[in-house]
């Protein structure tokens, strides 16, 4: 009796669980950080973006600034100026009140030198950073060090944080809040009790009351899961698994069409990494790197790796950015025999099988990428195999995500990786973290006190030129430069712009895909759970 008893109580308690109103779906991996200014990867800027509160948002199907915390603002004829009208009322996540105060304190934590992430890198200037000037309680005017055309799109990254809140960053003025984290488990999101949007009837958002972000790496069990209606949706799909699913629920499936986003690969040029001295002058020859690059056939990966849901990239900007993409360039073809061309005029030869160097060394290098996202340990695969063909032997290292992350960014001890960026704009000043030799995104060597190499130079001269010339025909040729330059010298060996693949419950309502980032996620603020959507906190 007593057994029966505990089994119908057990019943019961998972009947509950499955009508609770709650949003889940995977994370790849445990987030870094929860202070949102310091965000480096993804799984840490769903949780900023789902959390945080920004001033301006960039709507992510009409790609245009659109208000949010700021009702409204207005530029100066120099471009030097944006003065904020800031929305009255707003409270963060644990009561307190929101005011110019904050965005000034805000913008003082972007400034400190100390602070390295993307977000910081992104309002500073050759010039220095910004500063907020406080005009009355809700009004600021964030004051450039030079004109800054464009910078509403960056206020997108940059949430507002309390300035007098003892939770510090995690009070928040986004529509969830932080609940609850269980390393290698979840993150546990929940309402944000004052989010101050509601819908066109009245109605508070957001709809959904909790979001449960598993950390799963396994993309088989997470897609059994969702086809056991256990997910509400899956952000992020490879070609393969869109195939399968497409052909058992075709009307689960959502294609965004091309990303922004870019696979490519890169070579640790940092001096003082831990790598043989000839290995690293290899990676610091163009001709070595622009040699691998001719020896990776993309149309192969492109059509094996994706299913054709993919294209060979060129560089940076995909085409579906109408505007910045540099059309001039085309992406390398395949071709061997100038690959070897390239490796004889920097003293490599080819024999019997095996690439040497002028000293005699085997050409033999590691590529690191994260274990479970099985198209890049498939590129990975495919990549080591079109290498060997030219004698350079590759070894494939797959590594968990933050393992990953923690060699790319602090211990740098590694030779080479496979990964991407995600790129949330369509602006180039989102990625001066990438491309000035200070950021510290610049990858290949980042943090750099002064560039160390003529080229990049010349880059930073012309992110910093596109980021203060007014006319945008004018900042368009510096980035179309920035992007030629980029192209030759092969920092980066970009290899294809995948789409953006996801998938979404019969039981979600209010879903819509986006080729921006977050695809799927982007208003899940209006995401509801089955055919009514809750009226509560009207």
């Amino acid at each position: 009796m007593k057994r029966r008893a505990f089994l119908l109580a057990s019943l019961l308690v998972q009947a509950g669980a499955q009508e609770k109103n709650e949003l889940r779906f995977c994370l790849r991996a445990d987030p870094k950080t929860f202070d949102p200014l310091k965000v480096e990867e993804e799984s840490s800027g769903i949780v900023r973006y789902l959390t945080g509160g920004v001033l301006i948002r960039v709507h992510r199907q009409t790609q245009n600034p659109i208000a949010e915390l700021a009702t409204s603002w207005k530029r100066s004829a120099d471009g030097r100026r944006i003065s904020f009208a800031l929305r009255r009322g707003v409270h963060y996540s644990d009561g307190t009140p929101f005011d110019a105060e904050d965005v000034a304190y805000t913008f003082r934590m972007l400034a400190d030198p100390n602070l390295r992430s993307p977000a910081a890198d992104s309002f500073r200037f050759a010039q220095g950073a910004p500063r907020v000037e406080v005009k009355g309680r809700y009004e600021a005017d964030v004051v450039f060090p030079a004109p800054a055309p464009g910078a509403e799109r960056l206020f997108d990254s940059a949430p507002i944080l309390s300035s007098r809140s003892p939770k510090r960053e995690l009070a928040v003025l986004g529509p969830y809040e932080l609940a609850e984290h269980k390393p290698g488990v979840h993150v546990l999101l929940r309402r944000n009790p004052h989010y101050w949007k509601k819908d066109e009837a009245g109605v508070r958002l957001p709809y959904v009351d909790t979001i449960r972000m598993e950390i799963q790496q396994n993309r088989e069990l997470e897609m059994m899961r969702f086809r056991r209606g256990q997910l509400s949706l899956i952000s992020s799909l490879d070609a393969e698994m869109y195939e399968q699913l497409a052909a058992q629920m075709p009307s689960g499936v959502v294609d965004g069409g091309p990303s922004l986003d870019a696979e490519f690969l890169w070579f640790n040029q940092i001096p003082g990494a831990g790598i043989d001295e000839y290995k690293k002058s290899w990676f610091r020859s163009a001709r070595f790197r622009q040699a691998v690059s001719r020896a990776i056939s993309r149309d192969d990966l492109c059509r094996v790796v994706y299913k054709g849901r993919a294209q060979p990239a060129a560089g940076p900007v995909s085409p579906s950015n109408r505007f910045w993409y540099n059309a001039a360039l085309k992406p390398h073809s395949y071709d061997p025999p100038a690959a070897l061309r390239l490796l004889a005029e920097e003293g490599f030869q080819l024999r019997d099988g095996v690439l040497r160097d002028r000293t005699g060394n085997a050409t033999e290098f590691s590529l690191i990428t994260n274990a479970g996202n099985r198209a890049r340990e498939r590129m990975g695969a495919m990549i080591q195999q079109d290498l060997a063909k030219i004698g350079i032997k590759m070894n494939l290292v797959t590594l968990d995500f933050r393992s990953l992350i923690e060699r790319i960014t602090r211990g740098f001890q590694y030779e080479a990786c496979l990964l991407g960026l995600v790129n949330t704009d369509l602006d180039p000043n989102s990625q001066m973290n990438v491309w000035l030799s200070s950021g510290s995104s610049h990858q290949w060597n980042p943090n750099q006190k002064r560039p160390e190499t003529a080229w990049e130079a010349d880059i930073d001269r012309l992110m910093d030129a596109q980021a203060t010339a007014l006319d945008p025909n004018k900042r368009k040729t510096s980035f179309d430069r920035v992007q030629q330059i980029v192209f030759e010298q092969a920092p980066f060996i970009y290899l294809v712009h995948k789409n953006a693949l996801g998938a979404v419950s019969p039981a979600l309502r209010n879903a819509r895909a986006s080729a921006l980032w977050p695809q799927i996620l982007w208003n899940a603020e209006r995401f509801s759970l089955g055919p009514e959507v809750s009226s509560r906190g009207r």
